[in-house]
């Protein structure tokens, strides 16, 4: 009788569950997966050597494009690389926004996750629902930036701009009757901390709404418990970070463990799994939104009531107001250096590093005195997460395979920077 060999597939590049260009070439026997093989290559942004012949502020929005959704927390941990190369001091101020900020980001990176990743296992509903929920906080990533996605937002020493005091309303059209559109700005007719202390009241209903939508759902159980099981060893080893990690019982969250910003004036907790498998990850991040939530409600408190400045007096480093240009020919001199020529930045090295919805986001920057920098390296959050799926899906089906990929919360962008 002829022996059976294992044949290879292509599990993407176009594959609706790779979550971007991924190409995983699978070994089968059978059904079942004896190795998963990660390839990436196929979408290489070359971030780190275009920083190169970039001045460090035009560096700003490429960070943005590397996990696409997770756009400010990027830009965070490369804003901080800089300070600390300069020793600049952020106004407190600046630093309650982008803590409320990144932990906004952390509610939508969550939101889409979980809505995809439970349509890709087969449960349609669920991604209709996160949706309606990310529409609100990207009414307040426009409201704030300008843009709903890319925002380029912070900057080396604070933030663009203060928080506006309205909230753009939306217009009865074809699409939207009278009734819906006063439904629609009912909670938009304040600030844009008003809007967001709604959202923040509003939230928790919608997590229980999830809960009951996914937590206890047989379906959901029987495609995620006891699939991709990383132990608290080999997570650490394979260099796992974020919900990866906490799902497997190891209590590591940069923002208590290593405070920055304000971090250590929150309260919050740190949630953790039991078993590491695709289940506890999900339940990780679930609660991770609510532990986000009250974040976000302690950044607003704190906010209306200390208004001050929300970027650095240093006109080597940031622009001077309109006001002050209009006045000094001095000011409007800083102001055209400082978008021609861009900021001088004291040689040396720094890691700064942040703690990504996806796990830790590290920028390793080298300056040698010049307005771009020598050298950048990144450390992305799912790279290592990429190639712990050999050791995740062996052994499990090829169905599974979409189950894992869903629960590592990969984005091609910073993967294959």
């Amino acid at each position: 009788m002829a022996e059976i060999k294992n044949y290879t597939i292509n599990f993407g590049p176009q594959h609706p569950a790779a979550h971007g260009v991924l190409r995983l070439v699978l070994e089968l026997d059978g059904e079942v997966v004896v190795r998963a093989d990660p390839h990436i290559g196929l979408l290489h942004r070359a971030t780190e050597k275009l920083a190169e012949t970039r001045t460090w502020i035009q560096s700003v929005p490429y960070m943005d494009r590397l996990d696409y959704v997770s756009m400010m927390c990027n830009e965070h941990a490369y804003c901080m690389a800089i300070e600390r190369l300069v020793g600049l001091e952020v106004p407190l101020r600046a630093q309650y926004i982008r803590v409320m900020m990144d932990e906004v980001t952390r509610i939508l990176n969550h939101l889409l996750n979980i809505g995809t990743h439970a349509l890709d296992i087969g449960a349609m509903a669920m991604v209709l629902y996160t949706f309606r929920e990310r529409e609100d906080l990207l009414d307040v990533y426009e409201a704030i930036s300008g843009a709903r996605m890319h925002a380029a937002y912070y900057r080396p020493g604070g933030v663009y701009r203060d928080l506006p005091d309205r909230m753009p309303q939306y217009e009865v059209n074809r699409f939207k009757s009278a009734e819906d559109v006063r439904q629609l700005n009912e909670a938009r007719q304040g600030s844009l901390l008003d809007f967001l202390d709604d959202f923040t009241h509003r939230f928790p209903g919608y997590l229980d709404e999830y809960e009951s939508l996914l937590t206890d759902n047989r379906i959901w159980k029987q495609r995620t418990v006891g699939v991709g099981v990383l132990s608290p060893e080999r997570a650490l080893q394979l260099g796992c970070t974020g919900p990866m990690l906490r799902g497997s019982g190891v209590e590591w969250d940069l923002r208590k463990k290593q405070p920055y910003e304000v971090y250590d004036r929150m309260t919050f907790d740190i949630p953790v799994g039991v078993n590491g498998d695709c289940y506890d990850r999900y339940l990780v991040r679930m609660e991770e939104m609510r532990q986000s939530n009250r974040i976000v409600q302690q950044c607003i408190a704190w906010l209306r009531a200390n208004p001050g400045p929300v970027i650095v007096d240093n006109h080597k480093v940031a622009p001077p107001s309109r006001e002050r240009m209009k006045a000094n020919m001095e000011e409007l001199i800083h102001h055209f250096k400082l978008f021609t020529e861009g900021m001088h930045v004291p040689p040396g090295e720094v890691y700064a590093a942040i703690e990504h919805p996806k796990g830790e986001f590290g920028v390793w920057a080298v300056s040698d005195g010049a307005n771009k920098p020598y050298r950048l390296k990144l450390r992305s959050p799912g790279f290592p997460h990429l190639a712990a799926v050999n050791e995740m899906a062996s052994g499990h089906m090829i169905a599974d395979v979409t189950a894992i990929i869903g629960t590592i919360d990969l984005v091609l962008g910073d993967t294959d920077r």
